[in-house]
């Protein structure tokens, strides 16, 4: 048998601005990690989201370099441009939300009671995950189909990148439902909850479809049209949702306009409806956008056939 020496592990996994951009972010992933648990702590449900996210995203990344490295990849049953711009994307929220939410919670300006060093330990856990994100953030921009660009796969267009966006922001609306919000109080705020619920599982099955390559299995659309129906329809969904929520949750007939004085810092259904209603809107404006992009998807890909790497 001939040998093929060199041909076994991929060289640009190492020597590539896409190779820097996972070294580094391994990097940082694993000097948060080690210092939260040597020094700076993590208690409390805001603790453990932020290790729980860290943790997540190191281990992805060690996942996606070791089967990109050995060129594993090919082995399995998926598009693998779109599941590394999707994870990468992914990493970038789990680690920007981490980044937000530990110094909020961790961090003082004075020293603590364990002393000076736990402090100093928590600002550098910060400034490792702000620097982790823009890790993340830089493999995205490296993956992200440009215009006059051979498209690698629809999660790497603006379209795509968004719809990890709108997930994400929906599962930020989960929470919010789940910790107290009284959604079961009127039919209305029952539908809103069914809308995200089905908005979510529209916009998962796009994603999975994309990732596992499956995008011919709606026979009766091209799959760049079945985008288009499903987006103008979330579009349309949360639109109505939107306007429903915070109509039955804020409006004095139905509700309280103001936060109730009495309500417990941090358990208050009133503030868990807030967030619904304003990442509502959020989602809302990343559907339409959404639509907006997915209008010139089809434009270019009927036009690009090459499926270069990078």
């Amino acid at each position: 048998m001939e040998s093929q020496a060199g041909a076994y592990l991929n060289k640009r996994a190492l020597c590539s601005p896409l190779g820097a951009a996972r070294l580094c972010q391994l990097a940082m992933g694993c000097a948060v990690i080690a210092m939260v648990t040597h020094s700076a702590g993590y208690s409390g449900s805001h603790g453990v989201f932020c290790m729980a996210a860290w943790c997540f995203c190191f281990a992805m990344t060690i996942v996606v370099f070791f089967l990109d490295a050995t060129r594993l990849y090919s082995c399995l049953p998926i598009s693998w441009d779109n599941l590394t711009v999707t994870c990468a994307a992914f990493a970038t929220l789990m680690f920007v939300t981490a980044s937000v939410v530990y110094p909020l919670f961790f961090v003082r300006s004075e020293c603590p009671y364990a002393g000076c060093d736990v402090r100093n330990f928590r600002i550098a856990v910060t400034v490792c995950s702000i620097l982790g994100a823009l890790a993340y953030g830089a493999e995205v921009a490296l993956c992200r189909a440009r215009p006059g660009q051979a498209v690698v796969g629809y999660m790497a267009t603006a379209s795509g990148l968004l719809k990890v966006v709108q997930g994400f922001v929906a599962c930020i609306i989960f929470g919010a439902l789940a910790n107290g919000s009284e959604y079961s109080r009127y039919a209305a705020t029952i539908f809103c909850v069914v809308v995200y619920a089905f908005c979510f599982a529209l916009t998962a099955l796009v994603v999975v479809m994309t990732v596992c390559g499956r995008t011919k299995a709606v026979r009766c659309l091209p799959f760049d049209r079945f985008v288009v129906v499903c987006t103008l329809l979330e579009v349309l969904l949360y639109l109505s949702a939107s306007v429903v929520w915070p109509v039955f949750c804020f409006d004095p007939k139905y509700g309280s306009p103001w936060r109730p004085s009495s309500c417990p810092q941090g358990k208050c259904p009133w503030d868990s409806k807030l967030v619904v209603a304003v990442f509502s809107f959020v989602n809302f404006g990343l559907y339409v956008a959404d639509l907006v992009y997915s209008q010139t998807i089809r434009y270019t890909a009927s036009r690009v056939r090459t499926n270069p790497r990078l």
